[in-house]
């Protein structure tokens, strides 16, 4: 059987996707989380608890867009033209959220470090909803021409799915980065996190069980593939107990296992959503033969054979640095160690 690069393509972006949803999913989660500490030391400890990592994880998006304009520049042009005001909000948002943690201990002053606290959960909150209304939106489908040229407006890219989606998004990181910190944090503050992982698990859970009802009701299409592809329902199946884990590891204090189960939730639901919308990478509502799919957006079979070939190359390469930094910097945070 011959390789077709389209899909390997498709499966490689959902790699991506994926990696940078579990990486800076609880970087987000502990920007959601940082209003609730009552310390300066405890706020403290939640910046050196990222500090080190925070930005080598955005590199998985930064990657992520690279691909998809190498790989599908269709898509790539009418995401970035017809979805313009999200892209800048989101932007918007990672540069403050990055300014937010340089800037915070610049100056001694309380004011001053109040207000980019303020920023720095703003900005992840924010960010958080964005991402989940902008995968929302790729469910429920946008308006397009027959060029896949986006001709809605922005009202129409929003709606009660994508927002719910969006808070399901919130709830998922916040649990994330409590379950991350736990990793991280002990004593007082430890004991602190426990109620958040447990307030974050159910808030999460409530928005899961919702969005899941809405979407099979609503957008009937988005099992369709289940048909073609049976196999997937065993990552449904993997999926709902690695949700049934987290609990369990919260109430026995197992915050590895908690972790990593958060994870591959985070990574699970982002192999379904991919499952629900191929071959589309846009979906077009409400004439769905106008929509952009991984054949007719993609570039010529030798570009695709190119990047093939650099991927190859050059993954061992990220995965095995990534992997060394998280090294590096296990264990729990010290304050008394250079940093934030």
């Amino acid at each position: 059987m011959a390789l077709d690069l389209h899909v390997l393509w498709f499966v490689l972006l959902g790699v991506l996707l994926a990696g940078y949803a579990v990486l800076d999913g609880f970087d987000f989660g502990v920007g959601i989380l940082h209003l609730t500490t009552k310390t300066e030391k405890d706020r403290q400890t939640f910046i050196h608890a990222i500090g080190p990592i925070w930005d080598g994880n955005e590199v998985w998006l930064v990657t992520f867009g690279g691909a998809l304009f190498a790989a599908f520049p269709e898509a790539y042009a009418t995401s970035f033209s017809g979805f313009y005001i999200a892209f800048m909000l989101v932007l918007f948002c990672l540069i403050f959220r990055a300014i937010s943690i340089e800037f915070r201990h610049k100056m001694h002053s309380i004011a001053w470090r109040r207000v980019w606290d303020f920023c720095f959960f703003g900005s992840s909150t924010l960010a958080s909803l964005l991402f989940g209304v902008a995968v929302g939106a790729a469910m429920q489908g946008v308006p397009l021409n027959k060029r896949g040229i986006f001709i809605g407006e922005f009202v129409d890219q929003i709606g009660v799915y994508p927002l719910m989606v969006g808070v399901m998004t919130v709830a998922m990181f916040m649990m994330h980065g409590a379950l991350y910190l736990g990793l991280k944090t002990e004593g007082e503050l430890l004991e602190h996190l426990y109620r958040w992982k447990w307030r974050g698990f159910i808030f999460f859970l409530v928005m899961y069980i919702a969005v899941t009802i809405v979407t099979i009701v609503t957008i009937p299409r988005s099992v369709d593939n289940f048909k073609h592809f049976p196999w997937a329902w065993i990552v449904v199946v993997l999926n709902l107990l690695a949700i049934a884990n987290i609990p369990r590891c919260i109430y026995l204090r197992k915050p590895v296992q908690g972790f990593v189960s958060s994870g591959c939730t985070i990574a699970g639901l982002v192999f379904l959503f991919g499952v629900a919308l191929f071959p589309n990478l846009i979906t077009s509502q409400p004439n769905p033969d106008h929509s952009l799919t991984i054949y007719n957006a993609a570039s010529s079979e030798g570009t695709l054979w190119i990047m093939t070939i650099i991927a190859g190359l050059g993954m061992p390469f990220v995965i095995t640095y990534t992997g060394i930094v998280y090294w590096t910097f296990r264990g729990k945070v010290d304050l008394d160690q250079i940093g934030y």
